[in-house]
């Protein structure tokens, strides 16, 4: 089993012809908006901070934990909005800590609907520890104990949204770099941080007097690779209960529940089973989402949170 998953970080991580998605991959990405575009920051009149943590592929050893934190808000003007994103991932021996500085700037563009322009900076820390590594030789490449670099990390995106549904077009990573982080320590050899596309959108239906139906699409593109996309529908149920099922082309598909206990505390949880050839090794992925919202506005918000 070990040997199996060194391939695989080799194969997905240290290769240069790897082309693979980059950034952590996440279920619940409609109640993660800051994480995937920052002009998100401010889109509520209120503050909101969110906690999700994944556990990706359980019973592999090695397979992806990535545990996030956000938290955004407006400005008193209302038309500018400010967030911070953490997260950290991690990936057999390699490591990837990142946090990210939002701002958006939004335009009324009718009753209730806005269109915002958002940019991030930040940095990522890549590092692995190669004598963690179980490996049958003794090659002097793993036995060094750590490498590490630290990168800058830039994005932007617009996001135009109503009470009732969104759309969303960002580019998490706006530059491309080496990573830094190899078995040879050798620059030339070392992976590559590609730019990131990524187009979001969603609509809220009334079906009944007490129930709602949610889809939602999220599309990514990474440069040389294949365009993926995941398709999500939930039904609400009294602005409270919600129950979805989502798709995610040629990898997984999930049940997604969530409970919002009152318009201010959320709770999510989804259940990935992967499609691949990955699924004899696994028992499944495991995410949980918790979200609290505040600020001294928030006694005013009448309507419930759909995104």
């Amino acid at each position: 089993m070990k040997k199996l998953v060194l391939i695989i970080l080799i194969a997905a991580f240290y290769m240069p012809e790897a082309k693979a998605q980059q950034d952590p991959l996440l279920t619940q990405y409609m109640f993660n908006g800051l994480f995937l575009n920052p002009a998100y920051a401010g889109s509520h009149p209120y503050w909101s901070s969110t906690l999700t943590f994944r556990n990706q592929w359980v019973g592999l050893d090695g397979a992806p934990e990535t545990g996030i934190a956000a938290v955004d808000g407006p400005l008193p003007s209302q038309n500018m909005g400010l967030g911070v994103v953490f997260f950290h991932d991690r990936i057999g021996v390699t490591r990837q800590n990142t946090m990210v500085f939002n701002y958006s700037y939004s335009i009324k563009t009718g009753n209730d609907a806005k269109l915002a322009f958002g940019i991030n900076a930040g940095f990522s820390q890549y590092s692995a520890r190669l004598t963690d590594l179980t490996v049958w030789d003794n090659d002097v490449v793993f036995q060094n104990d750590l490498t590490s670099k630290v990168l800058p990390k830039f994005g932007a995106g617009a996001y135009y949204y109503a009470e009732k549904y969104y759309v969303g077009l960002s580019i998490p990573t706006l530059f491309a770099y080496q990573s830094g982080v190899d078995f040879s320590l050798n620059l030339t050899k070392s992976s590559f941080l590609r730019r990131h596309y990524l187009l979001t959108g969603g609509y809220v239906f009334d079906v009944a007097e007490n129930i709602k139906l949610k889809p939602s699409v999220l599309g990514k593109y990474v440069q040389n690779a294949p365009f993926e996309v995941d398709i999500n529908l939930s039904a609400v149920y009294k602005n409270a209960y919600w129950v979805g099922l989502s798709y995610r082309s040629k990898d997984a598909v999930a049940i997604i529940l969530e409970y919002q206990t009152n318009m201010f505390f959320r709770i999510g949880y989804s259940y990935d089973i992967t499609l691949t050839e990955l699924n004899k090794y696994s028992y499944g992925s495991h995410e949980i989402m918790l979200g609290i919202d505040f600020g001294k506005d928030l006694p005013k918000v009448k309507t419930p949170r759909f995104f």
